[in-house]
């Protein structure tokens, strides 16, 4: 009879251990998680060793639970590629980056010649993301006014940035 406890347990390691680390590897695909999994069967093992008569059922069991735990690894590899963020190569060029930062800063010079009241509209609809009822509270005007603002001071920034290129 072999339990945990049992003298027989190391020489049932030693004897079956190379070849449970192999099964391991050909499910997890490298040595040292598969030489974990079968160290971490044996501790359990040693811990709480189910009674059995026959080194055949041991053996089965312990089969058994090496394959349990290769799939506990397996399902936590899994788990851990879906919520990983993957690296995404920038889609621009250097080129690309640097011709829009350039218009970037065309567009900022434009917007920097326009009159005080246009730009501010033009950055609270367009930066701030804000409606024209709160762009109009803002600046203390009508929203028919922010409309109208908008509209020349799109006209403008159209010109100034049509007379840079």
């Amino acid at each position: 009879m072999i339990t945990g406890a049992s003298p027989a347990l190391p020489a049932f390691y030693r004897e079956h251990q190379t070849g449970l680390v192999r099964l391991a590897m050909m499910l997890v695909g490298d040595e040292a998680t598969a030489e974990d999994v079968v160290q971490d069967v044996f501790v359990r093992l040693h811990r709480n060793a189910p009674v059995l008569r026959d080194e055949q059922k041991l053996l089965a069991y312990v089969r058994s639970a090496v394959l349990n735990g290769c799939r506990s690894v397996l399902r936590r590899r899994k788990l851990i590629r879906r919520h990983a963020e993957r690296y995404e190569p920038p889609a621009w060029s250097a080129e690309s980056q640097a011709m829009l930062g350039e218009d970037h800063r065309e567009v900022m010079r434009a917007l920097h010649r326009l009159p005080r009241r246009q730009r501010e509209v033009l950055v609270l609809r367009f930066y701030a993301d804000l409606p024209d009822e709160e762009i109009a509270t803002t600046l203390r005007i009508r929203p028919s006014t922010v409309r109208s603002t908008m509209s020349r001071a799109l006209s403008a920034l159209e010109r100034e940035l049509g007379d840079a290129s």
